[in-house]
């Protein structure tokens, strides 16, 4: 039986098409293997949000050649999909696929003869969003599923360069998100992330659909105990109707990811983002005050150009007002294309650091608080896996990760924990009786 590695960089979104690219390999016969493991066929779905990614990207392709010279090596992803030629200059890959020719990889690769130079596969047509129910046995350890339910951006943030990569905002058909969750519901799961590359876009392209008419159809019509998890939203699409479904019903996970950047308006304005720190410091409180338990996560750049102490002070001093759980950090990154690469001065490197340090310290410190006031709470934790002997993990709706002495059987399933005490980055607990 001949062997297939699929390998993912990046977003959730690669990682719920690397599952389908899997199914599809499995679907001709192929043993889904690990990427460490030897393979006949290795698929690296690249990343190329900042420089680090493309270089991961270029790293692990020659790793895996370098495993198996013999192997088919396919590179695809958004790396492939922007930088084509760069990849074809590397005698380690075989086949380039851009994003809209990702799902047909098996088939190419059941066609593909060997030659001289590498088969490049880029800018076909964007095709539309189907539903993929079927479980893949190779990712059904996984106690979460993640249902993509829209492809492309349209906002061209200026250092962004997914929407080059990505393309307009295509959604799947409300049916088909439905039909998806319902199959894996009866599946067993316990727990479904909605996820998207603008996942608040969903319906843009849709007649008299947006997200929160999506969401009152699946709590309406997919029957059984399960929770759904939103994943990032913008600020301007978080609606009155949304925080309302948030407030009334359970299976929504008490959880949002909403974007900051930065807490500087000059920068915002650089940035081509729509919203301002004062909105966004109303809608968090907001939110904070209308739905008890709420954990806010945040996307939070450091070192854009021509940012300044004082921007970086603003930033700092919003965080420090809000209540969010956690922050993702991360420094500016330089992407030819985008609107922002042109833009001077660069902030150094060093200094990028040392912010994102003083940043990362003040996370740290919020999520200890965030934990502490769920200390003597009982909560339903989803359990993702054993630890050791007699501890097993998971995670609650409102995204703390809890360890606690569990039984045989447990994994995938909800369970109601008592929460006893802060550790770490995690919180300790014992089932409740």
């Amino acid at each position: 039986m001949r062997k297939v590695a699929v390998y993912t960089l990046g977003c959730k979104v690669n990682q719920v098409e690397s599952e389908s690219i899997k199914q599809s390999f499995l679907r001709k016969g192929y043993q889904v293997v690990d990427i460490e493991e030897q393979a006949d066929v290795y698929v690296i779905n690249t990343c190329t949000v900042t420089h680090v990614s493309d270089r991961k990207s270029r790293a692990m392709l020659r790793r895996v050649r370098r495993k198996n010279p013999g192997a088919v090596v396919v590179a695809t992803g958004c790396f492939a999909e922007i930088s084509p030629q760069s990849l074809a200059g590397m005698p380690e890959v075989d086949i380039i696929l851009g994003n809209r020719e990702k799902e047909r990889v098996a088939d190419i690769v059941g066609q593909y003869q060997p030659g001289g130079r590498p088969l490049v596969m880029v800018g076909g047509e964007r095709p539309g969003l189907s539903s993929s129910p079927d479980i893949i046995p190779a990712a059904r350890e996984r106690t979460r599923a993640f249902v993509k339910i829209e492809d492309g951006c349209e906002s061209y943030c200026s250092y962004c360069i997914v929407p080059y990569t990505r393309g307009p905002v295509r959604s799947k058909s409300p049916e088909d998100v439905c039909e998806e969750i319902r199959h894996l519901v009866e599946a067993g799961y316990r727990e479904v992330v909605l996820t998207g590359i603008h996942t608040g876009m969903y319906g843009r392209d849709l007649d008299g659909w947006d997200l929160s008419r999506l969401l009152h159809k699946l709590l309406d019509s997919v029957e059984g105990d399960y929770r759904l998890r939103l994943s990032s939203l913008e600020p301007v699409e978080v609606s009155d109707e949304l925080v309302a479904l948030l407030e009334k019903d359970r299976r929504l996970c008490r959880h949002l990811h909403i974007p900051l950047q930065s807490g500087s308006d000059r920068i915002l304005r650089l940035m081509n983002r729509r919203y301002t720190r004062d909105l966004y410091r109303s809608l968090l409180q907001e939110l904070a005050g209308r739905i008890p338990g709420l954990a806010l996560t945040a996307d939070v750049m450091v070192g854009f150009p021509t940012e300044t102490e004082e921007d970086f002070r603003e930033t700092l001093e919003l965080v420090e007002e809000l209540p969010f759980y956690d922050l993702h950090v991360f420094p500016y990154s330089r992407r030819p294309g985008t609107g922002a690469y042109h833009l001077s001065p660069q902030v150094d490197p060093r200094l990028k650091e040392q912010r994102s340090r003083v940043l990362l310290s003040l996370a740290r410190q919020k999520k200890a608080i965030f934990i502490n006031r769920l200390l003597g709470q009982t909560l339903m934790v989803l359990v993702e896996e054993r630890v050791d002997d007699c501890d097993y993990e998971g995670l609650t709706d409102n995204y703390v990760r809890v360890v606690f002495p569990g039984e045989e059987g447990m994994k995938g399933s909800l369970v109601p924990v008592t929460l006893e005490r802060h550790c770490g980055h995690s919180a300790r607990g014992v089932v409740a009786r």
